[in-house]
């Protein structure tokens, strides 16, 4: 079983950068794909942002290209996402999310049906 705590959100005015945090326990990060998603209000559905795989490679939806970064720390067993430049449509909570079955093996944005945990979600508030 594969817990993840996320940390990190808060408020931030527009053009601020703001890091996210997701610890993992019960699996090392650099065994498994690796994501973080985004429900934004009103809608329900939850947005894929980026993904990253075993050898670190990494995966971003249009959006946040250029402006966000995922990245894993394996010591601290850990995934990031920094965010730069921060819009106010950024605005939402964030999720991290972790698949152990591939082994780490994805090459590709993933969606929110691949992914087996969850974080307890982030609230990020961007304001203009």
């Amino acid at each position: 079983q594969v817990q993840l705590v996320e940390a990190g959100g808060g408020s931030v005015q527009a053009g601020g950068s703001r890091r996210l945090s997701c610890t993992a326990s019960g699996s090392a990060v650099g065994n498994m794909c690796m994501g973080w998603f985004r429900r934004r209000p009103p809608g329900e559905e939850r947005e894929a942002i980026a993904t990253i795989n075993k050898y670190g490679n990494t995966y971003y939806e249009g959006s946040v290209e250029g402006r966000f970064t995922i990245s894993a720390d394996n010591a601290k067993n850990t995934l990031y996402l920094q965010m730069n430049n921060l819009r106010p449509e950024d605005t939402a909570v964030y999720y991290c999310a972790a698949n152990v079955a591939w082994g780490g093996h994805c090459y590709e944005l993933q969606l929110a049906t691949d992914f087996t945990y969850w974080g307890q979600g982030s609230q990020v508030i961007v304001s203009s």
